[in-house]
């Protein structure tokens, strides 16, 4: 498996931990608690794993940047988080930039 197919894993698992986050009422919820742990254990293992691959700036772009955008939307959509232009703007924004970064990017390549 290569790196970035690591890094979606940590995306996914990161996204996964931090909306288990909001339901674990301050860790007073033992089953989301355990969402949370086990979520972002997966993430940052994957994400070191990454690391031996794709350069550290590179990696951490993706991942902060995807993981903003997914988690924004599952607030809007599952959490009913109220968004604006603005904020569909700023995510559009963080979106093209990390394709700028995969696509065009010579310090990304593998």
């Amino acid at each position: 498996m290569n790196g970035y197919m690591y890094l979606v894993i940590a995306i996914v698992s990161e996204v996964v931990a931090t909306s288990a986050l909001k339901s674990s009422d301050g860790f007073t919820k033992y089953g989301p608690s355990l969402v949370v742990i086990l979520g972002y254990g997966i993430s940052f293992y994957c994400l070191s794993v990454v690391l031996k691959t794709i350069p550290v700036g590179v990696a951490y772009a993706i991942w902060s940047g995807m993981g903003i955008v997914l988690i924004t939307l599952l607030g809007w959509l599952v959490f009913s988080q109220r968004l604006d232009l603005p904020a569909f703007l700023g995510m559009a924004l963080i979106v093209a930039g990390v394709i700028v970064i995969y696509a065009f990017s010579k310090s990304s390549a593998v």
